[in-house]
């Protein structure tokens, strides 16, 4: 099935929409301002040894000290320490990292205390965001991804991914790296490295290794925090990751962003570049592709997905709690097993998107309907692991318990997205007391009558409620065609769902907002 990746780029956010086909299924907002963070590696200050957690705090430059635990400094740690040590205090020449003395592992239930101390620097990379009152997670087992491979500094190994069915190819592929790859690098092939020449192969891997030593190179006398290496936007990790046969869209409404990822694509993928696309339309990009209705209908606390049936989604600090229910729906002659079975199969479904969409972490219970079959109930755990297939995110699933309940981990690296679609009522306010509303259409043309006497347009085009748009459009002589005539400017009345009821925009010829 086709994948469509929709882009709605502002001032103040870059909005994501991935479709497939037609179907809304990961949505990302990402904020001008504020960036990804997960997969950054930073030169950091320990800030606090904590023995009592094993772990310490680091000092990486964001608002909380990031949290690191013994268990992900890596076996390699203290090789990785002499070699920054190096990087930092040199006064000549940086040794490559294939001709560096590799030091011991570190003992695997080691103490904090026995490697690090407070204040001195360390490399590290940020694994997840911060989230409520945490701050990031990090890790010292530092990896570079890039299209077709994963870098690991400071291993040896090669493994390759497991969703490469063929064993000639795996065999082929491990062989490829373990011939090309420099001493001290470890590698991981990734799933879209199937079938690829070993030129391009290795291209990628000297690119990365190239990324990997010039970030040491940068650190002669530097002071942490500092950044090394920034991961690539969310924009760019998407494409990285999905780009493949079935990727056949990227619609992008700013030209700029456009041509960057033109560029962005070329290099990864020269053979699509054709497939970014400009949006230039009227409407906003995510009103044209039925991005804004979705959204309405998948966010919130009720979410429909059948025939009537319903999800209600709880978050709390610890957990994501959901519950699924039949609301109205039964059919005649069916029984109650069967309609339950009907129901949680579509309910199914129904989560594993929500999970992706929300990008729900953590764990999450999921209360299905009661059946009593065994066999219906692997059925529905069935059903969900099926669902859950294409889930980039790693995640873990247990079978329904005797009491119906379903248990699912999935890794948690930011704050589940969530988007309120409850509006305050747009006459009230929220007050419970309202003006009257037939003067909406008297509010409207008094603030024509001022834009039009203060810029002059020749030109309008007036966004409302769809329920607006048709009342200001009905009939042949419709209120539009007279305010047209009577303040001498052509007016076009459009409905843009997105809007509250009465809520209404003007927009001039270049599609940019009138704002007194």
């Amino acid at each position: 099935m086709n994948y469509e990746l929709v882009i709605d780029a502002t001032a103040s956010e870059i909005n994501i929409a991935l479709l497939r086909g037609k179907a809304l299924i990961e949505l990302s907002k990402e904020k001008s301002d504020i960036r990804f963070s997960v997969g950054d590696i930073y030169l950091g200050k320990i800030k606090k040894i904590m023995p009592g957690l094993n772990a310490a705090f680091v000092d990486i430059g964001f608002k909380k000290d990031a949290f690191l635990h013994y268990l992900d400094l890596g076996p390699q740690f203290n090789t990785l320490k002499d070699y920054l040590s190096l990087a930092i205090s040199r006064k000549g020449r940086m040794p490559s990292l294939h001709r560096f003395k590799r030091n011991p592992d570190i003992k695997k239930d080691g103490k904090i205390s026995d490697v690090l101390r407070s204040g001195e620097p360390v490399v590290v990379q940020i694994v997840k965001e911060p989230i409520s009152t945490k701050g990031p997670r990090l890790t010292s087992e530092i990896s570079l991804a890039g299209r077709n491979l994963v870098l690991l500094p400071f291993y040896d190994k090669v493994s390759v991914s497991q969703k490469i069915e063929s064993p000639e190819e795996k065999n082929r592929l491990k062989r490829l790296l373990q011939s090309i790859k420099p001493q001290h690098y470890g590698v991981i092939v990734r799933t879209a490295a199937e079938g690829k020449k070993v030129a391009e192969l290795d291209a990628e891997l000297r690119a990365l290794v190239k990324k990997w030593e010039n970030a040491f190179l940068q650190l002669r006398n530097a002071k942490p925090p500092k950044l090394m290496i920034r991961e690539l936007d969310r924009v760019s990790v998407i494409l990285r990751d999905l780009l493949g046969v079935s990727f056949s869209t990227i619609w992008v409404n700013d030209l700029q962003l456009y041509q960057e990822m033109q560029d962005y694509i070329r290099t990864i993928a020269p053979e699509k570049v054709k497939i970014v696309k400009h949006y230039k339309g009227k409407l906003p990009i995510f009103e044209h592709f039925g991005i804004n209705r979705q959204i309405k209908s998948l966010f919130g606390r009720t979410v429909s997905f059948k025939n009537g049936s319903y999800l209600i989604i709880e978050h709390t600090e610890a957990l994501h709690v959901i519950d699924v229910n039949s609301g109205n729906r039964s059919k005649a002659g069916d029984s109650q097993e069967t309609n339950a079975l009907e129901v949680n199969l579509a309910a199914a479904e129904a989560i594993a998107r929500q999970l992706r969409l929300r990008d729900m972490g953590g764990i999450i219970v999921v209360d299905f309907i009661d059946m009593t079959s065994p066999e219906h109930r692997q059925r529905v755990y069935e059903k969900m692991k099926e669902a859950m297939a294409e889930d980039r995110t790693k995640h873990n699933i247990l079978p329904l318990s005797k009491f119906g309940l379903m248990q699912i981990t999935r890794q948690r690296v930011r704050p589940v997205l969530d988007i309120k679609t409850e509006e305050v009522c747009p006459v009230c306010l929220g007050t419970g007391k309202i003006g009257p509303s037939i003067l909406l259409t008297d509010k409207i043309e008094n603030h024509l009558k001022e834009i039009l006497e203060k810029h002059h347009f020749k030109k309008l085009t007036l966004r409302v409620h769809p329920f607006i748009e048709a009342y200001l459009n009905k009939g042949f002589a419709s209120i539009r065609k007279k305010w047209s005539r009577k303040y001498h400017c052509k007016l076009n009345v459009e409905a843009l769902s997105s809007l509250n009821f009465l809520d209404y925009l003007f927009i001039d010829s270049y599609g940019d907002e009138v704002i007194d």
